[in-house]
């Protein structure tokens, strides 16, 4: 598979990503609806890139600036069921990564039930620092992971 395109989502394709989120893990097991999903993608303060082939969405990655103790986060990420296992997921969080040019760290948080997402980013460098039991939804715990940018 080709490298995708990568830019900023258009609104339309923030309408999709919400779609996709809410058909998706983890938030089809922390119990969030096609609504809120929706209303998270259309959330002006992220930047949502959009992995692109011949113009059809493959993924998205949704960022906020300053999630983190003023550093950049990773709030959600998710990728078409056909286009899976092809490095979307890792092409979308590299160009997340070298959207924020000044910061020095990327956190995101990864459900504890989500082995598949922990493993792309421990290969994309990122390590633990903590559980968030219940952040969520109770019965589920949130790992903060971090990675050194700059």
């Amino acid at each position: 598979m080709t490298r995708p395109t990568i830019a900023d989502a258009t609104h339309e394709e923030r309408l999709w990503a919400g779609r996709l989120m809410a058909s998706s893990e983890p938030w089809l097991t922390l119990g969030r609806g096609e609504d809120a999903c929706r209303a998270a993608a259309l959330d002006p303060a992220y930047v949502t890139l959009v992995a692109r082939r011949d113009a059809a969405p493959l993924g998205f990655a949704r960022f906020h600036p300053r999630g983190v103790a003023g550093s950049p986060y990773l709030a959600s990420i998710a990728v078409a069921p056909e286009a899976r296992g092809l490095g979307v997921g890792a092409a979308l969080l590299a160009s997340g990564e070298a959207r924020f040019t000044s910061a020095r760290w990327m956190f995101l948080c990864v459900s504890d039930f989500n082995p598949r997402a922990r493993a792309l980013y421990e290969r994309s460098g990122y390590r633990f620092v903590g559980a968030l039991p219940d952040y969520v939804a109770d019965g589920f715990a949130e790992h903060l992971m971090v990675k050194r940018l700059a």
